[in-house]
């Protein structure tokens, strides 16, 4: 008898934005998608139909909540706020360079930011998120945001919440958490997947 695949969350970080694209920190700042950011939406649908899901979980804010509806789920999406970037705080809308001329050394992932989050308040987010999905036990489909994406993937592992450092992604891409063949370690399956957005 073959084996049943274990459970995928399938990750996807919304698509661009003017402050994603300048490098701005935005966390809480509802930025509306740039029209490339739509297009990335658009493009999502085809590869995201390859799975079936028993849930689709998206930010509230817009530029995820957008991206969700144009890749075709906006009709099922449920909005989660444990599902929001980072609060940035005092570095909202800050590139690094300009925090750093003032914070030599700084590091979101060490630091966090003033009157916002660090890594374990974020960290805490994304263990609520897993606990969710891992009680579902079927595939998850997530719309959210990418520094939070990337903590969720280090949680996912067992790694600390800083440990997202280590996880590049992209706008518009699509990632998936799994885990081995017989479903007892956790294991990403794909990561920073952008090959729909080619044309």
């Amino acid at each position: 008898m073959a084996r049943t695949p274990p459970p995928v969350v399938v990750l996807v970080r919304h698509g661009e934005t003017a402050w994603s694209r300048s490098g701005q920190h935005t966390g809480r700042t509802d930025m509306p998608l740039l029209e490339e950011g739509r297009k990335m939406g658009e493009l999502l649908g085809a590869p995201l139909h390859r799975w079936r899901f028993a849930a689709v979980w998206t930010s509230p804010l817009s530029r995820a909540a957008e991206t969700c509806a144009r890749a075709g789920y906006g009709g099922v999406a449920q909005a989660r706020e444990d599902l929001m970037e980072w609060d940035y705080g005092a570095y909202e809308g800050r590139k690094g360079t300009e925090i750093r001329a003032e914070r030599p050394g700084w590091t979101l992932w060490r630091d966090g930011a003033p009157n916002g989050e660090n890594a374990q308040r974020v960290g805490e987010r994304a263990d609520r998120v897993i606990a969710d999905a891992r009680d579902l036990d079927d595939n998850v489909l997530i719309f959210s945001h990418g520094h939070f994406l990337r903590v969720l993937a280090a949680r996912w592992l067992a790694l600390p919440p800083d440990s997202g450092r280590l996880f590049l992604l992209s706008t518009g891409s699509i990632s998936a958490l799994s885990a081995d063949g017989d479903g007892t370690q956790p294991a990403l399956a794909c990561w920073n997947d952008t090959t729909h957005l080619r044309e």
